[in-house]
């Protein structure tokens, strides 16, 4: 059996009462809850515009301290997103990684943009 809900706290309180069902008899296996981020789709274009503007300014930087100046845009790519346990030092995935363990999620994404230098 599994249930799904987002009711988080009945469902953590229904996990720790386990054994009220497993003392009536009742022959029962449970594991932790999973929790899942949900809203992943209505924050990714904010997570991508902040992602970009933070790469721009460090492009900007290091052409600045390299005496060039930061030409035309020539390519740009998302990677995958990672989320993962605030200050977890889980690693980080070629295909992502999506914590299920931890009630709070930190999500992150990684820009790369291609510049012309001048």
């Amino acid at each position: 059996m599994s249930i799904e809900s987002k009711e988080v706290e009945k469902i953590e309180a229904l996990s720790r009462n386990i054994t009220e069902i497993i003392n009536r008899g009742i022959e029962f296996t449970s594991s932790s809850p999973s929790y899942f981020y949900t809203k992943l789709s209505e924050v990714k274009h904010e997570m991508i515009a902040e992602a970009t503007k933070d790469a721009k300014l460090r492009a900007q930087k290091i052409a600045e301290n390299s005496g060039a100046k930061l030409g035309k845009l020539k390519s740009a790519r998302t990677g995958v997103i990672q989320i993962t346990a605030p200050n977890s030092d889980e690693d980080y995935s070629y295909g992502g990684t999506f914590n299920t363990y931890s009630k709070e999620k930190e999500a992150s994404i990684t820009i790369r943009l291609e510049y012309m230098v001048e």
